[in-house]
């Protein structure tokens, strides 16, 4: 946090930046909307589940506490821009400037040495140039089918959320995410298993 002794003016940046970071919690993640899920879930909810999954790396040759700074910074400009998806058809540099937009107005509401530790997160994990910043990445597609996993058992239509899995097919190297990932798929293909049986005359 940063130090309360340097201002109001600061105190003030320090309420607006929390203001748009609240603004997380309130915005859906819009592929869930699309895909007509009763309850989506918010940004913030994907991110805390990213910086937990992110904690629990057991991988040494990563630095843990980085994974879970750039978990709770990646996707930080949404609370501007709100989560652009793909059905959305804006191009992949139209998104990126209106994120890089949006990081430089948030991180400037901080103090110098934060602001550049924050846009340097979100950049780092943007042009994926760290091995830390790859391996969030997986795990950012990993909650994302394991989310997919949940709505299908919650709200009792398994199967039903492939889009979802066939985007991130192919896309798990990292050992610690691919264990994960084949239990989801375990599970989920239990329930459609499931499914079918108790629909069979």
């Amino acid at each position: 946090m940063a130090a309360a002794g340097c201002g109001s003016n600061a105190g003030r940046n320090l309420l607006q930046f929390m203001k748009f970071i609240g603004q997380l919690k309130r915005i859906p993640r819009t592929g869930w909307v699309y895909s007509h899920v009763e309850k989506p879930e918010s940004v913030s909810d994907h991110m805390y589940r990213m910086a937990v999954m992110a904690m629990l790396t057991e991988d040494k040759t990563l630095n843990r506490d980085r994974c879970v700074r750039l978990a709770l910074v990646h996707d930080m400009a949404e609370s501007i821009v709100g989560d652009i998806a793909p059905a959305d058809n804006v191009s992949k540099e139209e998104k990126h400037r209106k994120e890089k937009d949006a990081m430089k107005h948030l991180s400037h509401l901080l103090p110098e040495d934060l602001k550049k530790e924050i846009y340097d997160l979100w950049e780092e994990y943007e042009f994926q140039s760290s091995a830390e910043a790859r391996f969030v990445k997986e795990l950012d597609q990993c909650e994302m089918i394991l989310q997919a996993l949940e709505y299908e058992e919650l709200e009792k239509r398994p199967g039903t959320l492939q889009d979802f899995y066939d985007s991130t097919s192919g896309k798990f190297k990292h050992p610690g995410v691919v264990q994960l990932v084949s239990a989801i798929y375990e599970e989920r293909n239990s329930n459609i298993a499931a499914e079918a049986s108790s629909s069979q005359p």
